[in-house]
């Protein structure tokens, strides 16, 4: 099994492995599988070009195996996927919950999938896809002490860079129960600290019957389970209500973190890039925020190189970060996506330009980032081990989403107070407090 991508595509790979283990397959080394699975995204040309590339890996390295590829970028194009030397069958999210099915019997016997399917594409409508496949996913390198658990999937949004909607489909949801469910499975094997994501997380039970909102389905997971942190991942800026904001920034067991997508703070480019928000009503949300909590992390995405972003809009979009009270950003560049409303517009930037409005908007980040940190040099903070660590130190993530080298040898997933004693290159070093 080998995935790419988002929190999403991740959740769905953990999803087909536990149903593929449940029929019997044990999971192997693309080197030595009889089937390689490869869940793919498809959300930029680079994701693209990584895909094939794994593709034509595996097939060199192991060529008696059957390739079966699925993901974002199977369910966008393909043909083209179904093309490349060493792909057997290709299988879109539209039927990713046929996947166990149709690998199992291969797995054991090698079944043609052709007499399966009649056929070695398996690609449908996704906008009459509603099942949500749904299951933990554990962080490599961190000795699972993080599960991330996607409790919705789908945007109903048609922002005009993003191929997305177009390859997972309409907004849905996991329903209350289920989600409690898998997060009281969670706690009672050990986790201490479970991360919720979406594909739109704050539209979830928009879609249930009777409706539901989000704040609801967070109030649930603290007051209905013995989860001692849940952590919030993803939220569009209009789904920043008071409520979910008094929750993150106050609620003892929610970390306070607050990951708000901008894309820009040029109005003319939100416009056009089809938000339904406005800068003032993006720095609202975050000024109540950090009005609420001055610990709390605040992040965000930003894109620089859209269709159309002169240097005028694009100095608007840094001044407007420069003003707001981030901790961290995700920057990335524009990639024409087949088929999205910009990748036909005019004005295209030259990628030298967007690479470097890209750098420098991470050395404003990295900047904001120091002076965050620093400020928490001589205090305490709330920290999660997630590695047992050598002898000198223990890798660590604060309630506030930053790194930690932890002094001494700590077993993973145990929440400790640490004093903090000084800053790293991209993060802080402390001591536990005991």
């Amino acid at each position: 099994m080998v995935n790419f991508g988002c929190r999403a595509e991740q959740a769905d790979g953990a999803a087909i492995e536990r149903a593929l283990e449940a029929r019997g397959l044990a999971r192997s080394g693309a080197c030595d599988a009889s089937v390689v699975v490869l869940n793919t995204c498809t959300v930029t040309a680079a994701a693209d070009a990584d895909a094939r590339a794994a593709i034509r890996r595996i097939h060199r390295q192991n060529p008696d195996c059957k390739i079966l590829v699925t993901g974002c970028y199977a369910q966008r194009a393909p043909q083209e996927i179904a093309a490349l030397e060493g792909v057997s069958w290709v299988v879109g999210n539209s039927h990713k919950q046929e996947i166990a099915e149709l690998v199992a019997p291969l797995g054991q016997d090698f079944v043609p999938i052709s007499s399966l399917l009649g056929s070695n594409i398996l690609v449908g409508d996704i906008f009459a896809h509603t099942e949500l496949l749904a299951a933990p996913v554990f962080a490599a390198g961190s000795e699972r002490t993080r599960p991330n658990l996607k409790v919705q999937d789908g945007c109903n949004n048609r922002c005009a860079f993003c191929v997305i909607p177009s390859v997972r489909g309409r907004s849905r949801s996991l329903p209350k129960e289920e989600v409690l469910r898998e997060v009281g499975q969670l706690v009672e094997a050990g986790y201490r600290e479970v991360v919720i994501s979406g594909i739109n997380l704050g539209r979830w039970g928009r879609d249930l019957r009777p409706q539901q909102r989000f704040a609801d389905l967070v109030w649930a997971i603290v007051e209905q389970t013995g989860l001692e942190k849940l952590r919030i991942s993803s939220v569009e800026p209009m789904d920043w209500g008071d409520e979910l904001i008094e929750l993150v920034t106050t609620h003892p067991r929610i970390a306070r973190h607050a990951h708000v997508p901008l894309q820009s703070g040029s109005d003319k480019i939100l416009r056009a890039m089809h938000r339904k928000y406005r800068p003032w009503h993006y720095a609202q949300r975050l000024e109540k925020i950090r009005a609420a909590s001055a610990e709390a992390a605040i992040g965000a995405d930003v894109m620089v190189g859209f269709p159309g972003e002169t240097e005028e809009f694009f100095e608007a979009s840094r001044e407007f970060i420069a003003s707001l009270p981030f901790t961290y950003l995700h920057v990335f560049t524009f990639s024409a996506r087949p088929g999205t409303a910009a990748a036909s517009l005019p004005q295209q930037m030259p990628v030298e330009v967007a690479r470097e409005r890209s750098r420098l908007l991470r050395e404003l980040a990295a900047g904001k980032n120091l002076a965050f940190r620093q400020s928490f040099v001589g205090g305490e903070l709330k920290v999660i081990t997630l590695s047992s660590g050598d002898d000198e130190f223990t890798d660590a993530l604060t309630d506030n989403y930053l790194k930690l080298r932890l002094a001494g040898k700590h077993a993973p997933n145990q929440w400790l107070r640490a004093r903090i004693t000084a800053v790293t290159d991209d993060g802080l070093r402390g001591t536990a407090k005991s």
